[in-house]
């Protein structure tokens, strides 16, 4: 199992503050361990504290009043997760629940509030963090309310390239249900925008690994949000 301090180190919030930093980040991570499907918070629960994923994955949902799921993220290690009700002072607004075998550590809203105070480049970390999900969201609002189901596929695995380095052999790394709900859509309706980006030559899928054959039209298809018929 990996160290507290090399989780830090390589995480995406603490990555690059000084050691001495490090130091006393690490002396009020307390780690937790979950199951596969065990919940982490539900909608609504008080932002006590937030988590930085050591290992394992975390699915953050909302339930529609007919109980349809919505994925808002799919949370890797070296993430956070309720950073944003935490520093705002609000309760969790969504749910999360693991998708794996997950180690986290959890920071205490008081305890971490009083170790940042004063420290500039920590702060900047965590203003920098919370910009990038405000984006995140910007762009998945955008995404589902002007952009047809073939235009989100295409969206999210070019941000799956760019997000693994830039390749055009990805891999999946959620499961076609959680897929389909991350994109607002239904299983079939998926199933058939994966059938013509293969039937188009865009990509090719061998299990959870994808080839993007036609990086241009994926873009020009993300950008337009829509095939042309």
């Amino acid at each position: 199992m990996k160290k507290a301090r090399d989780i830090l180190i390589r995480s995406q919030l603490f990555g690059g503050l000084s050691k001495e930093h490090i130091t006393e980040i690490e002396k009020i991570a307390v780690g937790k361990h979950y199951n596969k499907g065990d919940i982490i918070f539900y909608d609504g629960d008080e932002g006590v504290g937030f988590y930085l994923v050591a290992a394992g994955s975390i699915s953050v949902y909302k339930l529609s009043p007919d109980g349809k799921e919505q994925i808002f993220h799919i949370v890797k290690e070296g993430e956070t997760i309720g950073a944003v009700p935490v520093f705002s002072g609000k309760s969790f607004p969504a749910n999360a629940r693991a998708l794996s075998q997950t180690h986290l550590l959890f920071f205490d809203r008081k305890k971490f509030i009083e170790l940042i105070t004063g420290k500039p480049d920590l702060t900047m970390n965590i203003l920098a963090l919370l910009s990038a999900r405000l984006r995140e969201f910007t762009i998945q609002v955008e995404n589902l309310s002007l952009k047809e189901i073939p235009g989100r596929l295409a969206s999210y695995l070019l941000y799956l390239s760019q997000e693994q380095g830039n390749k055009d052999l990805i891999k999946l790394n959620i499961s076609k249900v959680q897929l389909a709900n991350l994109l607002g859509t239904g299983p079939e309706s998926l199933s058939r925008a994966f059938g013509n980006m293969k039937n188009k030559k865009l990509i090719e899928e061998k299990g959870a690994d994808i080839r993007l054959i036609n990086r241009d039209l994926l873009e020009e298809l993300a950008e337009r949000g829509k095939d042309s018929r």
